[in-house]
């Protein structure tokens, strides 16, 4: 079944505003005037517990360690991060769920939480059962490849070779079906007449480890979570999700430059609040982590992640726009593809 894919994101595109130019540099705007803020009632007088539903080699743990040291340098206030993967951020949501809803426990998450309740409404809508602190993190993502890779070289050398395997070749991606990154390769393996087998990895150093080790063929992934392999050389990107190319990837073509007409989803990572936490202490979280990405270390870490080319940045009224956004549209999405939507 051939979907309609720019029909199905051109509005997400609007309402989130992820349809930007890759020239915009936003990142390093700071949007909260108050530079400090009473605690309520001595609030917190302990460490935070930041529950992150991933590990922490992947993108959400090292956006969840940059935070906390930003809150940690804003306000003196510890924070114990606790990883727990599986199942693609539903491990962690769960236990968080669970925890005592005192302000005290805050949560990392990704858009996998606005993806997992468009396909189960009975899982957490993080718009609603949740109160978002702040985005902090939207990106796009890319496919690499080894930078010494010699079977192909690029994203039209790539795709002849997958053609030719007879659905054999792979690639490393997350293991959740239904969200943004398999999506994405849904669309991408359609719109490319290629198979592909897709290998699932929960954490993100293993992900990694398996193109490197050259356990697999290729890697889907965000361009600030493999930083350090660009840097050191080993990997290098064949292909830009995105509706153009940022300037910090010019040599290296988009879905739409190779013949792929759908609006990109982006990566967004964000934190959140039990709803029913006491709303003084809500308030000054959401001062706490709106200010702490104006932190300069904060501020470097995105710098350091392509994190600038687009604007990374939401408050609570913006994360809720795009969360709703997108619930809206993958719930679409997920009815045409023929998933069983709840």
């Amino acid at each position: 079944m051939k979907l309609n894919f720019k029909k199905q994101f051109s509005t997400l595109a609007l309402v989130t505003g992820f349809a930007v130019s890759a020239s915009m540099s936003m990142a390093g705007e700071c949007r909260v005037a108050e530079a400090s803020m009473d605690k309520p009632g001595g609030f917190p007088d302990r460490a935070l517990t930041m529950i992150v539903p991933y590990g922490p080699g992947g993108g959400s743990g090292q956006v969840a360690a940059a935070m906390a040291e930003a809150v940690t340098g804003l306000t003196g206030v510890s924070i114990n991060r606790d990883h727990k993967p599986g199942g693609s951020g539903t491990v962690g949501m769960t236990a968080y769920m669970a925890a005592p809803a005192d302000g005290y426990n805050v949560l990392e998450h990704i858009d996998d939480a606005s993806s997992a309740h468009a396909l189960d409404s009975s899982r957490p809508n993080p718009a609603e059962d949740l109160i978002p602190l702040v985005v902090s993190q939207v990106t796009f993502s890319q496919i690499y490849i080894r930078s010494n890779e010699t079977r192909y070289t690029d994203w039209p050398s790539f795709v002849e070779w997958v053609q030719a395997q007879n659905g054999k070749a792979t690639i490393a991606n997350v293991s959740k079906e239904g969200s943004m990154e398999r999506v994405i390769m849904k669309f991408i393996t359609e719109a490319s007449d290629m198979q592909i087998q897709q290998i699932s990895f929960d954490k993100g150093a293993p992900r990694y480890g398996a193109l490197l080790g050259g356990q697999v063929d290729a890697l889907f992934e965000q361009p600030g979570d493999v930083r350090k392999f660009l840097d050191a050389g080993n990997f290098k990107p064949i292909l830009t999700v995105f509706n153009e190319r940022p300037g910090v990837f010019s040599d290296v073509p988009t879905h739409r430059e190779m013949g792929m007409d759908f609006e990109p989803l982006l990566r967004f990572r964000g934190f959140y609040v039990h709803k029913g936490a006491p709303s003084e202490r809500v308030d000054w979280l959401k001062w706490a982590f709106q200010r702490a990405y104006c932190e300069d270390s904060y501020q470097a870490f995105n710098d350091s992640k392509f994190m600038n080319v687009i604007d990374s940045y939401r408050d609570t009224a913006g994360a809720i726009d795009m969360i709703n956004a997108a619930i809206v549209q993958y719930r679409d999405v997920y009815k045409e593809m023929g998933l069983d939507v709840k």
